[in-house]
């Protein structure tokens, strides 16, 4: 057998160095599970459901089961993690390094494709020293990644030796209280997000405080409600991260009595506000005095009304040096503060909905500059213009939208900000053109500059570099020209916004891509026919308000995923495709994929409900076909009936004949139906009363006959003009009766003969009750009195008493007008 050489040395090396240690491999040397500690585990798989998640928990070694990890010498459990990898969406990622954490760059496994590798601290997970849970991927795989759900039983107290345990993501996981690992005296990592934890009054914090190792706690969205005033012995000197967000805390936000002020060491206080619970208050610098060490600093609130306050002198100079600040929905405006001026070690910065107002100082700008990563100063009045000579060389993401930035995007910000990968500059007051330079940066993944004034021609030199571009929304500005073929380069663009230019010429074909899932062209100028090429993943098209002609594509019929098609307002001609019953995601709402991409929120305008809405975070939910203000001709086709889910149909102002299909009722989730302005024909079904969700409707114009159908939902709709314009048509609400109902206007003989035995009966019925009522009303009073000697006394007492009050109050007041009177004449 040949022995290679250098392996052989390589060995040799390493056995000098005591990496690789060589013995008997013996039974004695094997070590297994603590019995008492397997017999913990199988107690804790019985109460906690899937069972197929811990299917490997067989045997007699649990050191080799899923998620479990034992200590090589004694064969303790050190190590348990049962998290839910789909449940983890706030979290870190941290490594140990001279004493102290860092935060290292996201794994790429959890990354949406292309990865970032800049990821906010928030949306990364908690694995420390490079992974020493293992990789959560691999612990459990396929099916095995369900999220668990029971009752945490107490037996984990009996793991003595855990240092780690993880439980998070798994969101129908709780406990009575965290009594369960409390006695946990060597636990170092505690990830529980997720998981409820059923507690009164702050007795959690107590079972906490009994951990003196805990390095790290994870508890956010854990239903905890309950903060302690004070706590008369704190044990977390080690504590160095601390995650408590998203709980509904019934409690205003006070720092100056938060436990965890004067004694943590922490570089992380995340304190981020629950869509249920409003921090409020005031702080002042005697509430941060404390902390002295702080290096992140996370505090948001949804308090519109009374946001939280920071109140600070302006000479105040924090004790702290911040790396992380995210401060979301507070009042630290109107002026930018200068505590935040002498923070010149920040890379990661959040000023979001702070009510700051004026310019951003350039000198605290310039001093972080070189540091910083990610800038989000959106949703205050920040004016001035962009930095154009600044150099931010690590900034991956910049967020300045619904701000009054004026002044042009500069020329040479790919030279500026080359390693930029999320850019939003949108809702602004730019101006000037759209630099070229911007399709020189390699790695931008989103760019949104919607709603500015900006003007000129789309860059025509984007190229196979950028093939980590996904998002491009420039819609609503005054860009003209045509869109540059070059765009087709960009194989991973998902979602192509132009709405609302001055664009022209025809789509380029070049744009063919399997990934892109929404294209708004809506409000141009564009011509020339409809693109036969769009792809079957397509979510949205808009192409509305253009010049758009010839016909409907066929082959449109395999868009399976589309929900919103929008071409109202062009020069369409021909018949709608009858094989618009493939359109599946309008069928079954288990189709409807979540299209939502990380720090974006696309919005579109939709005609639904006789007016346009502004459709953002709800988009995704829209299900709308709007082929208005064409010429189209033909019939209805009548296999647009089993769009089950559609929930705006508008076929309204074109050249249309036939009539309305009679199953139309099938529709049962519409909420808008207008087919007005037509030629369309015949009876309207009566299956249309079957529409309960029918909130606006509009058949006006065309040449409907006969009677309008009744029903729950149509009684609602009274307005006669949804039926304006068919003569032929009757009944309510219009004024014209059908025939057979004139008789209504006069009662016959019958009718009459039967009203007034009706109403004979119901004379005799209405004075026997009168007769009735007086009878029992008088002898219940006059009776009694007549009966009861005691109770006649006392009435007619009261009725002297009565009379003789009467009497002296005329006799009083006469005297009172005499004398008035005789006053007057002296």
């Amino acid at each position: 057998m040949m022995i290679n050489y250098n392996h052989t040395v390589f060995v040799f090396l390493l056995l000098s160095l005591g990496i690789f240690k060589l013995g008997s491999c013996s039974n004695n040397m094997t070590v297994k599970c603590i019995k008492s500690e397997r017999e913990a585990l199988v107690r804790f798989k019985e109460g906690v459901i899937p069972a197929g998640k811990l299917s490997s928990w067989l045997g007699e070694d649990c050191c080799h089961w899923k998620g479990v990890e034992c200590d090589n010498e004694s064969g303790h459990v050190t190590k348990l993690n049962l998290s839910n990898p789909a449940g983890r969406h706030r979290h870190f990622d941290y490594y140990e390094s001279n004493e102290r954490y860092q935060p290292l760059p996201a794994s790429r496994e959890f990354c949406a494709s292309p990865c970032s590798t800049s990821l906010h601290p928030w949306e990364r997970n908690y694995r420390s020293s490079r992974t020493l849970l293992g990789d959560v991927n691999s612990s459990f795989s396929g099916d095995d990644n369900a999220s668990l759900s029971g009752e945490i039983t107490p037996y984990l107290g009996n793991l003595s030796r855990l240092t780690h345990l993880d439980l998070e993501g798994n969101y129908n996981l709780s406990t009575q209280n965290l009594d369960c690992v409390s006695s946990l005296s060597s636990l170092q990592k505690l990830y529980m997000g997720g998981v409820k934890i059923n507690h009164t009054e702050a007795d959690w914090l107590h079972a906490i405080n009994m951990l003196p190792s805990l390095l790290e706690l994870s508890l956010f969205s854990c239903e905890l409600k309950h903060l302690p005033s004070s706590l008369t012995f704190l044990n977390l000197t080690s504590l160095r991260v601390l995650d408590l967000s998203y709980n509904p805390f019934n409690t205003s936000i006070d720092l100056s009595y938060n436990p965890f002020n004067t004694s943590i060491p922490q570089w992380l206080f995340n304190l981020t506000s629950l869509t249920k619970n409003s921090w409020e208050g005031v702080i002042t610098e005697a509430r941060l005095m404390n902390l002295t060490r702080l290096e992140e600093f996370v505090l948001t609130t949804n308090n519109k009304s009374q946001p939280l306050v920071f109140n600070v002198k302006d000479d105040w100079r924090p004790p702290f040096k911040l790396k992380i600040l995210h401060l979301e929905s507070c009042l630290i405006g109107p002026k930018f503060p200068k505590w935040l001026q002498v923070q010149s070690e920040l890379t990661y910065v959040i000023l979001n909905s702070v009510q700051i107002k004026g310019t951003i100082p350039e000198e605290w700008l310039s001093m972080i500059s070189s540091n910083l990563t990610h800038l989000d100063l959106s949703n205050n009045q920040i004016k001035g213009n962009l930095p154009h000579q600044l150099v931010f060389p690590n900034v991956t993401k910049l967020f300045l939208q619904r701000n009054l930035f004026s002044g042009p995007i500069p020329s040479n910000i790919s030279v500026l900000m080359p390693s930029l990968q999320y850019l939003d500059l949108s809702e602004n007051l730019l101006h000037g053109k759209i630099p070229l330079s911007i399709s020189k940066i390699k790695h931008l993944n989103i760019l949104v500059l919607r709603r500015n004034n900006l003007s000129g021609e789309l860059p025509d030199h984007w190229n196979k570099s950028q093939m980590d571009l996904r998002v491009v929304d420039i819609s609503y500005n005054n860009i003209c020209g045509k869109i540059p073929s070059s765009m087709g380069f960009l194989g991973n663009l998902s979602i192509l916004v132009l709405s609302n230019n001055n664009l022209s010429g025809e789509i380029p074909s070049s744009l063919q891509s399997h990934s892109i899932v929404s294209m708004d062209f809506g409000g141009n100028r564009l011509s020339g026919n409809l693109p036969s090429w769009i792809e079957s993943d397509i979510f949205m098209l808009r192409l509305r308000s253009n010049l758009f002609n010839g016909t409907i594509p066929k082959r449109w019929c395999n868009l399976h995923k589309l929900q919103i098609l929008d071409l109202a307002q062009n020069n369409l001609s021909g018949s709608i495709p009858d094989c618009f019953n493939n359109f599946i995601a309008m069928v079954d709402s288990n189709t409807l994929e979540s299209k939502s991409i990380e720090n974006y929120t696309e919005e579109a305008y939709i005609m639904t409900k006789g007016s346009y809405y502004k459709y953002d975070r709800t988009l995704q939910l829209v299900t709308c076909i709007d082929l208005s203000g064409n010429s189209l001709t033909g019939g209805i086709p009548i296999q647009i009936t089993s769009l089950t889910r559609l929930g705006t149909l508008n076929f309204s102002m074109n050249h249309l004949n036939g009539s309305i299909p009679k199953n139309i009722g099938n529709m049962r989730w519409l909420e808008t139906l207008d087919l007005s302005n037509n030629r369309l024909s015949g009876p309207i079904p009566g299956s249309l009363s079957s529409l309960n969700f029918l909130v606006h409707l509009n058949l006006s114009f065309n040449n409907l006959t006969g009677r309008i159908p009744s029903g729950s939902q149509l009684q609602t709709l009274i307005d006669a003009t949804i039926y304006k314009g068919n003569p032929s048509l009757c009944g309510s609400p219009l004024p014209t009766k059908c025939p057979g109902d004139e008789a209504s206007n006069g009662p016959s003989i019958t009718d009459v003969d039967d009203k007034q035995g009706g109403d004979h009966y119901e004379r005799i019925w209405f004075y026997a009750s009168i007769g009735l009522g007086f009878v029992v009303g008088f002898w219940s009073v006059c009776g009694t009195l007549l009966l009861k000697k005691s109770w006649r006394h006392c009435y007619f007492r009261f009725c002297d008493e009565i009379k003789d009050r009467i009497a002296l109050l005329i006799a009083l007041r006469v005297v009172h007008l005499k004398r008035k009177f005789g006053l007057e004449k002296n």
